[in-house]
């Protein structure tokens, strides 16, 4: 989304430095991380509160199920027409 590179960060953080004095930057930084790590708990919030009205958990179990049920499918297959199968018994030359 963002293509904002090293050198941007750089000179970003010079403006930042040269705008606000040294003085006052530890607590602007210290305030904008909190307000980061506020934001990622409303998102991680509202995610689990989104994934448990949809049912995540039921359709996830669902699909486990499935896969299960369909390499078991698969292997029984397979073990049917290796019975199946006549089976050769060497022969002495």
């Amino acid at each position: 989304m963002f293509d904002i590179g090293f050198l941007e960060l750089l000179v970003i953080a010079l403006i930042t430095l040269v705008v606000m004095g040294p003085e006052r930057l530890p607590e602007a930084i210290r305030k904008i991380s909190l307000w980061f790590g506020r934001l990622k708990q409303i998102l991680a919030k509202a995610r689990t509160d989104i994934e448990n009205e949809v049912g995540m958990d039921d359709i996830r179990h669902q699909l486990h199920n499935e896969e299960v049920l369909r390499e078991l499918g698969e292997q029984k297959d397979q073990l049917q027409q290796s019975i199946e199968q006549p089976h050769k018994e060497p022969t002495n030359d």
